[in-house]
């Protein structure tokens, strides 16, 4: 009996004891600071927890530890034998088993650290820049200088022409202006480069609301460096990451500018890899960037020959109405330039455009895009084939017709088939067109009726050749070749 409550009272001061002993330090997860419960080996040899390293791993993020090491979570084994001992330490020493971290809490976790490691990041970075502000200080100082002296006794200004036009000709607010933007990309461009996927986040958010709020910005930050950098992020899987570098450069194209720069730097080719398979607002912001690009003549034959057309033309049939929008703007640009008009007929483009204009999707622009292509040989010859002059017959006589662009449109795709010769006198003269092209005569615009009055000539036109035509001949002629 005695000998029983002496065992006892052992055994009771042996648990008080075990109580306020502390695990030892490799089971504790040097992310968590909490005991491990599913302890992993990375690549570069350390244990953490699971869902602390999944993580990591999601947000690109590499934390520094505190030997100054950085992991490598390339590869993740279970750690079995520690998990083990961890389990046994616990049975020993009366502690509740650990419990897995949640991935909300792991998540919590690790941008807390982030946000620690962000800190330390921009204070180097604001070093690089303040160096920076300094050196451009005294290269402008010593340009003040050696501009008094160029300038003494000569009243001839100094060329400013490769100068952005947002910048004053006024010399003082030439050296305000010219140190902070400086300054100012390079920070950006470090940030975009960084190796942290939240500091590139915040980077590129940052770039995107800069470009779209202060236009003065677009020109002097549009550098090859940064639009490096945004062409790298274009092609990123975070979602972030791609629609606010796409969104970022649709502002930067806005500048004049800047569109030949921006095609000259490649980037065409990622945003047409956005196109066909990036993030839906990616490829909304990605349809309106190459419709500003577009914008410029230079451009033009590089877009097309870059392969924008066939996703430009999917994008016809999106879900979104803004891709649907500047795709369709998009092409009527870029098809003013034959070597692209001959590129979308042989992409079939005729008889989707087509399609929709009869299903009356988007037809004021599509026209804009038919108008086009009804300058060329082929593409009037697709066209003719294609059922247009019947197609653009039945836009004209819809009652519900009102719009004058619309009209306008349709009489000059008709002038532009108009020299398609027997042909299309055939086909409009089966369609019915000299009398709807009569209604426009009427109520058009002054260039509708202008080209509708050109359309009659050209159909009322006739001389011996043309008054021995068999037309039912020539018409059911041309349904054989286009059904072989």
């Amino acid at each position: 009996m005695g000998s029983g409550k002496s065992r006892w009272r052992i055994s009771l001061h042996r648990s008080t004891s075990v109580i306020k002993k502390q695990p030892p330090k490799e089971f504790i997860c040097p992310l968590s600071g909490s005991l491990m419960a599913d302890p992993v080996i990375v690549s570069s040899g350390q244990t953490f927890e699971r869902n602390c390293v999944q993580t990591c791993k999601s947000l690109g993020f590499k934390p520094a530890l505190s030997d100054g090491s950085k992991p490598d979570f390339s590869t993740v084994i279970p750690n079995l034998a520690l998990k083990s001992t961890i389990l046994n330490w616990c049975n020993t020493h009366l502690r509740d088993h650990p419990k897995p971290i949640d991935s909300i809490s792991a998540e919590k976790l690790i941008r807390a650290l982030m946000a620690s490691q962000k800190q330390q990041s921009q204070e180097k970075i604001l070093i690089h820049a303040q160096s920076e502000l300094t050196r451009s200080s005294r290269l402008s100082s010593s340009t003040d200088e050696s501009v008094a002296v160029a300038t003494s006794g000569s009243t001839t200004p100094l060329p400013l022409a490769t100068r952005p036009s947002c910048y004053s000709y006024s010399s003082s607010s030439d050296v305000e202006t010219l140190n902070p933007s400086s300054a100012e990309e390079v920070d950006i461009v470090a940030r975009l480069k960084s190796s942290h996927v939240f500091e590139q986040e915040e980077a590129v958010i940052s770039l995107r609301n800069i470009t779209r709020s202060r236009e003065d910005t677009r020109a002097h930050l549009c550098t090859s460096r940064l639009l490096s950098a945004v062409r790298y992020l274009i092609a990123s899987r975070y979602a972030t990451l791609q629609v606010n570098a796409v969104a970022a450069l649709v502002n930067l194209s806005l500048e004049n500018e800047n569109k030949v720069k921006i095609v000259r730097s490649g980037i065409v080719r990622p945003l047409v890899d956005v196109l066909k398979g990036g993030f839906p607002e990616a490829q909304d912001h990605a349809a309106g960037a190459i419709f500003s690009l577009s914008l410029d003549d230079q451009n033009k034959t590089a877009i097309g020959v870059l392969g924008a057309l066939p996703p430009l033309l999917h994008a016809l049939r999106s879900n979104s109405e803004r891709a649907r929008l500047d795709s369709a703007l998009a092409l009527y640009h870029l098809s003013l330039v034959q070597s692209n008009r001959s590129k979308l007929i042989k992409l079939g483009s005729v008889q989707s455009l087509l399609g929709m204009l009869k299903s009356g999707h988007m037809t004021g622009r599509v026209l804009l895009v038919l108008c086009n292509l009804a300058v060329c040989a082929e593409g009037r010859a697709a066209m003719l084939d294609g059922g247009a002059v019947e197609c653009l017959v039945g836009v004209l006589g819809r009652d519900e017709l009102g719009s004058e662009s619309i009209r306008e449109s349709c009489a000059v795709a008709l002038y532009g088939l108009s020299h398609g010769g027997l042909r299309f006198k055939g086909l409009a003269k089966e369609a019915g067109l000299e009398e709807v092209l009569r209604k426009v005569e009427e109520v058009g615009t002054e260039r509708a009726r202008e080209k509708a009055r050109r359309v009659l000539e050209v159909m009322r036109g006739r001389d011996e050749e043309e008054e021995e035509v068999d037309w039912e001949e020539l018409l059911d002629s041309s349904e054989v070749s286009r059904k072989i």
